[in-house]
C-alpha cells in the first residue's frame, strides 16, 4: 500500500490522488515548510452532510493555503439533499459557484459513477488555472508522504515527485538521511527505474527511516548526500536544545508590541459542543482593532496530533477545556514548541487570553507533567472504597502529587491520591512499566480503561517584556 495512487486518463493526462488517513499529511508539511498537494477534493456524503470530520479537513485545507473541490457524493440515494450540504458549506466559507462564490461543487455517487467524468474535469480545469508546471530534465526533488521500517527490506519511503526525474542508482538525501536508490516501485506494485514529477514511487535504499513531510532530493554524488544528512543531524541535535515555542499566551504582548503580532490564532477543544462554541464566541468577542482573536478550528474530544500540527503551521495556541492531550500529542507539543492551555472554567481562559492582549498576564503557576498510568481493573474494599490496579504508561507516579481522572481525553475528576502502593507496601513513587494500586481521595467512579495523570503545580515568578 502505497498511500497514493495515479489516474491515467488518456491524452497523456494523468492525475496523482493522495490517500488519506488524512490532512495531517498536508498541513504537517506546510508547518516544515513544504506543499504537497495542488488541490483539495472534500467528499460530503449528501444524505449525512457537513459532519465534524468535515469541518476538520476545511480547516486544514484552508491552513494549507489549498484550492477546494467539494465532491457531494451518494447522490443517487432517495435522501440525498445537495442543496442542504450547499447550505451547510456556505456557512463555513465555501459558496458554491451556482450561489455566486468560487468554489467548484459536483454531484458523484461512487456507487453508480455517476458524475466521476464531470469530477475528473473539474480538477483538470482548477489545475490549467493554477499553471502547474515542473521540469522533467532537473535532479529530482520531492516530498516524502509516508515512511517506516520493513523487516527485510529496511527503511522504506513512499515519495512523491515534485520536480525533475528520480532513477534507480541515484543518490538522495531525505532530511537527516541519505543513500543511493535501490530500487523503485509504482502505485501498482511494479518495479520502476525513474519517477518524474507528480508520480508517486515507493523507494528502497535510504540509511534510515525520515519524517513524513521531509523533502528528498537526488545530489550529486554520496559525498555530498552524507554532507548534507550529518548536517542536518547536528542542527536537529542544536534545536532539541534550544527549542523555541512557537507562540505562548506569556509571550503575545511582547509580540504584539513590536508588530511581530498582529493576531491570536487559537485552536480550541472541549468535552462537549455547547462548551465549544459557548468558548470560541466569548474568546472571538476580545478581538480590537489592534489584534484580532482567530479561531482557526474548534471541535470536541482530547487533543490529537493532528491539532498539535495545526497549530505548529500556523503557530497557534491550543486551548483545552475539560480535555487533555494524549501522550503523543503532549511528546508532539514539545517537539515543535506549541503552547497547550487547559481550563476548567471558560472565565479563566477567556480571562489568561484578555490579560495576555493587555500584557498584564503574570504566570505564577505553572504546571509540571509528572507521568500518567492506565486503569486495568477496580477493586471495592470495604471502609476504603474503589482501589484501581493501574500499569504506568509514561513518567511516573508520585504519592504527594495532584492527579487527574481521564475517560477518553476528557477530565472527569481532579484531585490528590488518598493510597500508592506497590504490591502491599506504600510508596512514594511508581515510575513507568510499573504496575500499583491506588485510590483517589473522596472519588470512587473509576473504570477500567481510565487513566490517572499525575502532575505538580510549581510557583514561578514571570517578567514581561
Amino acid at each position: 500500500h502505497i498511500g497514493a495512487y495515479r489516474v491515467r486518463l488518456g491524452q497523456g493526462r494523468e492525475l496523482t490522488f493522495l490517500d488519506t488517513p488524512g490532512h495531517e499529511a498536508f498541513t504537517s508539511m506546510r508547518a516544515r515548510g513544504a506543499s504537497v498537494t495542488d488541490i483539495v477534493v472534500l467528499v460530503v456524503a449528501a444524505d449525512d452532510g457537513v459532519m465534524p470530520q468535515t469541518l476538520e479537513a476545511i480547516h486544514h485545507a484552508k491552513a494549507a493555503e489549498v484550492p477546494i473541490i467539494v465532491a457531494v457524493n451518494k447522490i443517487d440515494k432517495p435522501e440525498a439533499k445537495p442543496d442542504n450540504v450547499k447550505r451547510q458549506l456556505s456557512e463555513h466559507g465555501l459558496l458554491a459557484e451556482d450561489w455566486g462564490g468560487d468554489t467548484l461543487f459536483v454531484h458523484v455517487s461512487a456507487k453508480t459513477k455517476q458524475g466521476i467524468e464531470e469530477l475528473l474535469e473539474s480538477i483538470f480545469l482548477q489545475t490549467e488555472m493554477l499553471e502547474l508546471k515542473a521540469n522533467p530534465a532537473k535532479l529530482a526533488k520531492g516530498v516524502i508522504i509516508e515512511a517506516r521500517l520493513e523487516k527485510g527490506r529496511g527503511p522504506v519511503v513512499t515519495a512523491l515527485i515534485q520536480e525533475g526525474t528520480l532513477h534507480a542508482g541515484d543518490v538522495v538525501v531525505a532530511g537527516q538521511h541519505f543513500g543511493k536508490v535501490r530500487a523503485m516501485t509504482n502505485d501498482r506494485g511494479e518495479n520502476v527505474t525513474e519517477a518524474g514529477p507528480g508520480v508517486p514511487v515507493e523507494v528502497l535504499g535510504l540509511d534510515g527511516v525520515p519524517q513524513a513531510s521531509d523533502v528528498i532530493q537526488a545530489l550529486a554524488d554520496e559525498k555530498s548526500a552524507k554532507q548534507v544528512a550529518e548536517h542536518r543531524q547536528m542542527k536537529a541535535r542544536e534545536q532539541k536544545i534550544t527549542a523555541p515555542s512557537k507562540m505562548s499566551l506569556e509571550d503575545l504582548f511582547t509580540k504584539l508590541k513590536s508588530g511581530e503580532a498582529k493576531e491570536l490564532s487559537l485552536i480550541l477543544k472541549a468535552d462537549v459542543q455547547g462548551s465549544s462554541e459557548a468558548l470560541q464566541a466569548s474568546l472571538e468577542k476580545l478581538s480590537t482593532p489592534q489584534v484580532r482573536v482567530n479561531v482557526l478550528h474548534s471541535g470536541v474530544g482530547g487533543i490529537t496530533e493532528s491539532d498539535v500540527m495545526l497549530a505548529s503551521a500556523s503557530n497557534a495556541v491550543i486551548i483545552g477545556f475539560h480535555v487533555r492531550p494524549d501522550t503523543k500529542a503532549r511528546e508532539l507539543a514539545e517537539q515543535e514548541g506549541v503552547e497547550i492551555q487547559v481550563y476548567q472554567i471558560i472565565y479563566d481562559a477567556v480571562e489568561d487570553v484578555k490579560k495576555a492582549m493587555e500584557g498584564l498576564l503574570e504566570p505564577t503557576r505553572k504546571e509540571k507533567y509528572l507521568g500518567r498510568a492506565e486503569v486495568r481493573e477496580v477493586f471495592n474494599i470495604s471502609k476504603v472504597g474503589n482501589v484501581a490496579g493501574c500499569y504506568v504508561i509514561d513518567g511516573k507516579l508520585q504519592r504527594n502529587a495532584n492527579v487527574r481522572l481521564l475517560r477518553d481525553s476528557v477530565i472527569l475528576h481532579e484531585g490528590k491520591l488518598s493510597s500508592l502502593k506497590r504490591f502491599k507496601d506504600d510508596a512514594r513513587e511508581v515510575e513507568k512499566g510499573y504496575e500499583c494500586g491506588l485510590g483517589i481521595e473522596g472519588y470512587n467512579d473509576i473504570k477500567a480503561g481510565d487513566v490517572i495523570e499525575c502532575y505538580q503545580i510549581e510557583v514561578v515568578k514571570t517578567k514581561l517584556g
